[in-house]
């Protein structure tokens, strides 16, 4: 299995509320992931391509898993899965939206633009509990892809 604790997750969110909610759900869950945050689609795509603050990729590691809201600021959430999946050096790496909307035409789209998984924020703080323990069990225990560079 992989080892959790050098699998950096980058949360791409930019309600504080929904970015205290998910980091007090990783607390919970248990799980080891450093989880770095960024909060809109400028920054997001800085952090990916190693820009502006984000040089230094020993402080600001190139993340295993990205959690994407759609609704952003700046660019939204569809456009930086769109830039990211242009990228070669990044263009691999895993993409689970996690966002408040269900709407079908949002699902469609995201997975139209490459994203992994779409997965629609619960409301009930234990089943985002249980979301993000069966994200890091799926998506950074069990699951295989090839290595990123």
């Amino acid at each position: 299995m992989n080892n959790l604790a050098h699998s950096t997750i980058l949360l791409v969110e930019d309600d504080p509320a929904d970015v205290f909610r998910i980091q007090r759900a990783f607390r919970r869950a248990n799980l080891a992931s450093p989880l770095e945050v960024v909060m809109d689609g400028e920054k997001a795509i800085q952090y990916l391509s190693g820009q502006g603050p984000y040089q230094d990729r020993e402080r600001y590691p190139l993340p295993t898993l990205v959690l994407l809201d759609l609704k952003l600021p700046r660019y939204s959430g569809f456009e930086v899965l769109s830039w990211l999946r242009q990228e070669s050096d990044v263009k691999n790496l895993l993409v689970v939206v996690l966002t408040s909307s269900d709407q079908q035409i949002d699902i469609e789209r995201a997975y139209e633009l490459g994203a992994n998984s779409y997965l629609a924020k619960p409301p009930e703080p234990n089943a985002l509990v249980e979301m993000v323990q069966a994200i890091g069990l799926y998506w950074l225990t069990f699951n295989r892809r090839p290595q990123v560079q």
